[in-house]
């Protein structure tokens, strides 16, 4: 099996489309050169199509789904079994990443996750702080902090430009979910 001689620190961050979605494209090319990939998705419960799709590509790639973001739309702060399911899928990804057995990991949603107070800025320095050299990780969420920003070895800023959700169109099955 292939391994990275380096790994860097990527950010995809903006209030663009997107993100995910060029995380999971990453995760997709890694597991054609035979890399492995550990997907962690921070307020995403919701069963997004690309969760069956990357069931065909299990032996590269593992997702795992942690929390939920419900209290988002009520315009409140996370509960505590939020914040617990949050924490414990952090640990999760740093043993996941320190195992060896991974060569890609990818923290979907995790900035947004900082923005809605489940974890501090200094968690996440942390965990970015303990990456093994040949670990590509990746990170994904809107409002992302200086200090992670300045962490990384890539930023990509998806910036959205024009939407068609603004004139009242939701996600649609296959293409946003």
């Amino acid at each position: 099996m292939e391994k990275l001689d380096k790994g860097f620190i990527q950010v995809y961050t903006g209030n663009g489309k997107g993100k995910s979605t060029a995380a999971i494209g990453l995760a997709v090319r890694a597991a054609g050169f035979g890399l492995k990939t550990f997907i962690i998705q921070f307020m995403k419960e919701y069963p997004y199509n690309e969760i069956t799709a990357l069931q065909n590509l299990k032996d590269w790639i593992e997702v795992v789904q942690c929390g939920k973001d419900d209290y988002v739309y009520r315009k409140e702060l996370p509960p505590e079994d939020e914040i617990s399911k949050a924490v414990k899928g952090l640990k999760t990804a740093k043993e996941k990443m320190l195992s060896g057995k991974y060569d890609l990991i990818i923290l979907d949603e995790i900035l947004v996750a900082v923005y809605f107070k489940l974890f501090k800025t200094a968690d996440v320095l942390e965990f970015i702080n303990s990456k093994p050299e040949n670990v590509e990780l990746l990170l994904t969420g809107r409002y992302c902090p200086e200090e992670i920003i300045d962490a990384a070895d890539l930023v990509t800023e998806m910036k959205e430009v024009k939407h068609y959700y603004q004139k009242g169109i939701l996600a649609r099955k296959g293409i946003e979910s």
